[in-house]
């Protein structure tokens, strides 16, 4: 017999750690009849009666496939039950014996503050835990004996909220592999969350047990503290909206040199916004527009053209939205990033060697054009190699030298590319000029190009290797000149550094004899060489569009990719709040074998 559907709300592209277990969920009532509560006057203890009230409840649950509390669904997963079935089904959250509900207020507070993490309080019960919550508080001031179906109801969707967000917090909400097939993320070991919950309940520090689930990383850290300062202000005033298709340079006066001013100064680019439109507003005007550029990605000209004013006109919520998408991808990285790593951000077009918290490298890269798109996934630099030859891949072969070598017969000779009769390790070399390209398809091209080491590869005269299922890695280049645009995106899906020579010194500093001079001199031999790193070094290729300056302001780069739109889409699903919405939330996980490779050049 085929499997029940699962109803979950957090399984398959939302919440793939957290996956609901098919014989615990869905539409259950909460007042179920299996077990009648105490009558009043009864010696029964409140506790014991709530226990039985549980373990009745979480057995049905299990018969029936199905756990609903107050028309919310449970996502319990196997920590639930395992949970009660630990404590002998006593209630964690309330003291029903002295009235005790800070634990549960305290949940609560919890609750209230994920969205602070860019996670919605409501997607946790909140509104159902409150009115629970008012109601069980009332019957203990009134002295009335507990309801037993109620404090049930709270148990479940208190230790459920805790699960679900401790879950969210350690690793996203959602799984970017189902996203994007240029993502692969590596899971951190399981936590055990229901020892962990059990400790924290018996301490009292819920506050304490669930923020060791945040991500260690002070990147997050300032995110989360900035989306704070937000939030708490209240910053619901819109920034100025200056007019489409207007534009703005050093000595124009009048009504959007004003506009602009207005809205710099909102922002905070331009702190002091001088009266009048005298010399010195005109030069602080220059400055606080670049300020605004530097901190969006931006060409810092100081002048306002199409990309600077589309970046000025996106509203405020936009942006604390855009932070709320970060933070979520923080929580898809590894926890432990490594002492020593190398992290490259595809949308900064940066390349960053972090050690021990602080930054000894920094350079500028570039990365994947849209349609070859540098993916997102953690590996280690195991290896380099000086004077890399390049077999050319053959989605580059036919998508970009066949279609020149057709138009120029001379092009292939000219760029210094060898042709081969094909892939074969024994292959002939065949001349160029001998071979009419113009009647070669590309479907079912068997050639083979490549490129001896020299000035004319375009991997440059160093490669720096790390395992992937992508083939990519990061390499030198001749087309030094691409590091002065703002806009990096130019590459086959590989990552050209702008100084390979540097990270070459620092990736061999540990191996004996690998001084600076000598990597000159291995580059300057022109003999293809690989070498080792005794210590691989962590890798981490990072899209991250929002981020926190030094000084602790929000800086942002732009969506290259278009993945926040995607992103945003899957996070704003709303969790059904009955049973009968359950249909549709499958396992929408792709599999590996649908994985493509990026060509890399």
């Amino acid at each position: 017999m085929a499997a029940p559907a699962n109803p979950c709300p957090h399984s398959g592209r939302i919440d793939f750690r957290y996956r609901c277990v098919v014989r615990l969920l869905a539409t259950m009532v909460c007042f179920s009849l299996l077990s009648a509560p105490a009558a009043q006057g009864s010696t029964t203890p409140p506790d014991d009666t709530i226990a039985r009230k549980l373990q009745a409840r979480i057995a049905a649950a299990q018969t029936a496939n199905r756990l609903a509390c107050a028309g919310e669904l449970v996502c319990g997963i196997a920590e639930l039950p395992r949970f009660y079935a630990q404590r002998n089904y006593r209630p964690a959250w309330i003291k029903t014996e002295d009235g005790a509900f800070a634990v549960a207020d305290e949940m609560v507070q919890q609750v209230e503050d994920a969205r602070y993490d860019g996670l919605p309080p409501q997607h946790y019960h909140l509104d159902s835990i409150r009115s629970l919550l008012q109601t069980a508080k009332q019957q203990a001031t009134a002295g009335r004996p507990p309801d037993p179906d109620v404090h049930a109801d709270l148990e479940f969707l208190l230790t459920d909220a805790f699960l679900m967000l401790a879950s969210h917090l350690r690793a996203g909400r959602v799984n970017p592999e189902t996203l994007e097939n240029e993502w692969l993320v590596q899971i951190d070991s399981q936590a055990d969350l229901a020892q962990v919950l059990e400790r924290a309940i018996e301490s009292r520090r819920i506050n304490e047990a669930l923020d060791g689930f945040r991500p260690p990383h002070p990147e997050y850290t300032a995110l989360r503290k900035a989306l704070k300062n937000h939030r708490t202000r209240g910053e619901a005033a819109e920034w100025l909206r200056l007019p489409e298709k207007t534009s703005w340079e050093r000595g124009q006066s009048g009504a959007i040199a004003d506009l602009l001013r207005e809205r710099l100064r909102l922002s905070g680019d331009l702190p002091q916004a001088p009266e009048g439109a005298g010399a010195d507003a005109d030069v602080e005007l220059v400055e606080g527009l670049r300020r605004f550029q530097q901190r969006h990605g931006l060409e810092a000209d100081g002048r306002m053209g199409p990309q600077t004013l589309q970046a000025l006109n996106v509203s405020l919520e936009e942006r604390i939205r855009q932070v709320e998408l970060n933070l979520e991808r923080w929580r898809w990285l590894p926890h432990d990033l490594g002492a020593r790593h190398i992290r490259v951000n595809v949308p900064q077009f940066d390349l960053a060697v972090i050690e021990d918290g602080q930054e000894v490298l920094r350079m500028r890269v570039v990365v994947g054009r849209h349609y070859r798109r540098t993916p997102v996934f953690s590996s280690y630099l195991g290896h380099l190699v000086f004077n890399p030859d390049w077999n050319i891949p053959t989605r580059i072969a036919v998508e970009d030298i066949l279609p020149k070598a057709r138009r120029d017969s001379a092009y292939l000779r000219r760029e210094k590319i060898r042709v081969f009769e094909s892939w074969d390790r024994s292959a002939p070399e065949l001349d160029p000029d001998r071979i009419d390209w113009t009647a070669v398809a590309g479907q079912g091209f068997r050639y083979k190009f490549k490129k001896d080491p020299g000035p004319h590869n375009d991997l440059g005269r160093i490669k720096f290797a790390f395992p992937n299922k992508f083939a990519v890695y990061l390499h030198d280049t001749p087309s030094k000149r691409l590091f002065d645009r703002s806009m990096r995106g130019f590459s086959s899906g590989c990552i050209r550094i702008e100084k390979p020579i540097d990270l070459a010194e620092y990736a061999l500093r540990d191996s004996p004899g690998w001084s600076r001079d000598a990597v000159i001199a291995a580059i300057d031999s022109g003999a293809n060489r690989t070498v080792r790193l005794p210590h691989p070094i962590a890798l981490h290729l990072i899209y991250m569009t929002a981020g926190v300056t030094s000084e602790g302001r929000l800086r942002f780069w732009p969506d290259i990719y278009q993945r926040d739109p995607t992103l945003d889409r899957v996070l704003q699903k709303k969790p059904p709040r009955k049973a009968g919405n359950a249909a549709g939330y499958q396992d929408r996980t792709r599999p590996m074998s649908t994985w493509t490779k990026s060509d890399c050049g």
